[in-house]
């Protein structure tokens, strides 16, 4: 089980801070944004301690770096062109700092129609891509999974494998499943997982699975609300949700863990990840975790 979690990337370690944080986790992999995920300010690349970050990476084997595109960028927009061409020129920027910090695949949100309608909006996402995806970088893209909130885009694999369809060089591209999103989308990952597997190889095809985002929902089944809870506390829950993560066709594939923080006392909140990635390798449920959280961190 490749497993880890969201860490920062923040103040005068930057990067070599992620490596630290990551590595308190007991974790495999990490995932990051550049920058703060809802602007475009960001540091310059020699300003992020990449070296002294895969030094400490390295020295805890932790091999696998995920980033993650500002949920800024919405490649779907056919309404207000500025905003399409600004989500164009910062996905290259993207690309390019992701792959000279060494990770290994770029997620980002597909988009949304902004009320234009699915074909549209997908048509707008593809035009996107096509422009994004040249020849300066070779970093994978993977396209996330989503909840179907809104007019978000990609809320089923048909939607996605529509965005590969159109893309000249479709290579590049690969699928972030994210367990939260697929089941506030309708997916019954409960009840029918082997099923949504086999639909997703069908549709999409497993090698092209780069991620899981491994997140329990606070919603049922249907909602789209996108509205993440910690493993094993929402509704679909840790039996499901370590099947997943335990499951042999994707064995190779880094699951990240993207829960909330757990609130204390006098409005602090705590880190989960050391935890659910320790809970998440017993392969048993603790329901005191929460408690335990809050206890151990204090």
């Amino acid at each position: 089980m490749i497993i880890g979690s969201h860490v920062g990337m923040s103040g005068k370690e930057m990067f070599l801070g992620s490596a630290k944080e990551a590595a308190g986790y007991g974790a495999d992999a990490l995932m990051i944004y550049t920058g703060a995920p809802q602007n475009t300010k960001r540091k310059p690349i020699e300003e992020l301690k990449i070296q002294e970050g895969w030094d400490e990476l390295h020295q805890h084997e932790i091999e696998h770096l995920i980033v993650h595109a500002p949920y800024i960028i919405n490649l779907g927009n056919g309404v207000k062109e500025d905003i399409f061409e600004l989500a164009v020129r910062f996905l290259r920027l993207e690309l390019e700092r992701s792959e000279a910090m060494g990770g290994e695949v770029l997620v980002v949100h597909p988009g949304a129609h902004v009320g234009e309608g699915v074909d549209r909006g997908i048509e707008r996402v593809i035009q996107g891509l096509n422009q994004v995806l040249d020849e300066t970088t070779t970093i994978p893209l993977a396209l996330e999974t989503m909840a179907g909130k809104g007019s978000e885009l990609g809320r089923s694999f048909e939607e996605l494998a529509r965005i590969f369809d159109g893309v000249k060089h479709n290579e590049r591209l690969r699928v972030c499943i994210d367990t939260c999103h697929m089941h506030d989308a309708g997916y019954d990952l409960c009840q029918d997982w082997e099923g949504v597997l086999q639909k997703l190889d069908q549709v999409i095809g497993l090698d092209r699975v780069a991620v899981v985002h491994l997140n329990d929902s606070k919603n049922l089944r249907g909602a789209a609300k996108d509205r993440h809870e910690n493993i094993g506390f929402g509704a679909i829950g840790f039996d499901t949700l370590y099947r997943i993560a335990a499951c042999s066709e994707l064995s190779t594939v880094p699951k990240i863990l993207e829960t909330p923080y757990v609130p204390g006392a006098a409005k602090k909140t705590f880190p989960p990840y050391k935890y659910e990635i320790a809970m998440l390798r017993s392969g048993v449920f603790d329901p005191a975790l929460k408690q335990k959280i809050v206890e151990g961190e204090l």
